[in-house]
C-alpha cells in the first residue's frame, strides 16, 4: 500500500508522513516505509555544493544526479555512503533546493529513486508531486496546506534557521512561488486527492483525521 501525501514546504506533512510510517500497521503485520522527498533533493543540493556545481547549470546537475550515491536508510539520507541527514536543513539548502528539484532530468532521476525503494515495501511518501507525478493511483493520497503565516511561524519556532521570522515568511512564499510554476512535477491540488488545511490545527488533530481515512479506506 502507497499513502501519498503532497503539500508546501513547512505544512506539517514530513512530521505527519513520519507519524504514520511509524504507527500505522496493517491487519498482516505489514509495517510501512517512509519516504520524505524533499530530502533527497536536498542531498542532491548538497551534492552540488560539495562539488561546487552551479545550480543554474541545468546539465551539471542532472549528469551529477545520474553519478550522485544517494541512498534512503530508515529515514535516513545518505549521500555517498555518509549519513548527510543532519546537513539538508540549512539556509544555504534552503535558498537552492527548489531550483535544484525544478530540472527535470534530476527529477526523473529522484522519482525513479523513490519509486524504487517504495517498489517492495508498504510505504508513506510526501512531496510536491508524489499524488499527481509519482503516485498518481496510490491508495490514499493527500494535500496537506496550511496559511504561509503559519508555516514561517513553525519553521522559526523549529530554531533551525537564523533567519527573522518574516524573511522565513518571504522565503516560503518565494519558494511556493517556484514550486506551483515548475515545468514539471510542479505543486498543485490532484483530482480526488483529499484537501486538508493545517493551518489552525494539532498535529495530532491532523494525524487522526489522516489515520482515520487511511482506516476507512481499508
Amino acid at each position: 500500500m502507497v499513502i501519498a501525501i503532497d503539500g508546501p514546504a513547512g505544512s506539517g506533512k514530513s512530521t505527519i508522513a513520519e507519524m504514520l510510517a511509524k504507527q500505522l500497521t496493517l491487519d498482516n503485520g505489514g509495517r510501512f516505509v517512509y519516504i520524505n522527498s524533499g530530502n533527497l533533493y536536498r542531498a542532491l543540493t548538497l551534492a552540488c555544493v560539495q562539488h561546487e556545481v552551479d545550480i543554474q547549470d541545468e546539465k551539471a546537475v542532472a549528469s551529477l544526479a545520474r553519478s550522485a550515491d544517494i541512498e534512503y536508510q530508515n529515514g535516513a539520507v545518505y549521500l555517498n555512503g555518509a549519513d548527510v541527514s543532519a546537513q539538508l536543513r540549512g539556509d544555504n539548502i534552503d535558498r537552492a533546493v527548489s531550483k535544484v528539484s525544478a530540472n527535470i532530468p534530476a527529477r526523473h532521476v529522484i522519482n525513479a529513486l523513490i519509486r524504487k525503494i517504495a517498489a517492495n515495501n508498504n510505504a508513506v511518501v510526501e512531496g510536491r508531486d508524489m499524488t499527481t507525478v509519482v503516485f498518481p493511483d496510490a491508495e490514499a493520497r493527500f494535500y496537506l496546506d496550511a496559511s504561509a503565516e503559519s508555516r514561517a511561524r513553525r519553521r522559526f519556532e523549529q530554531g533551525v534557521s537564523k533567519l527573522g521570522i518574516e524573511e522565513i515568511q518571504k522565503s516560503i512564499e518565494e519558494r511556493d512561488s517556484m514550486d506551483k510554476n515548475k515545468p514539471e512535477g510542479s505543486l498543485k491540488i490532484a483530482d480526488n486527492v483529499i484537501y486538508i488545511d493545517s493551518s489552525h490545527l494539532t498535529i495530532k488533530q491532523v494525524y487522526e483525521k489522516l489515520e482515520k481515512i487511511i482506516r476507512l479506506k481499508g
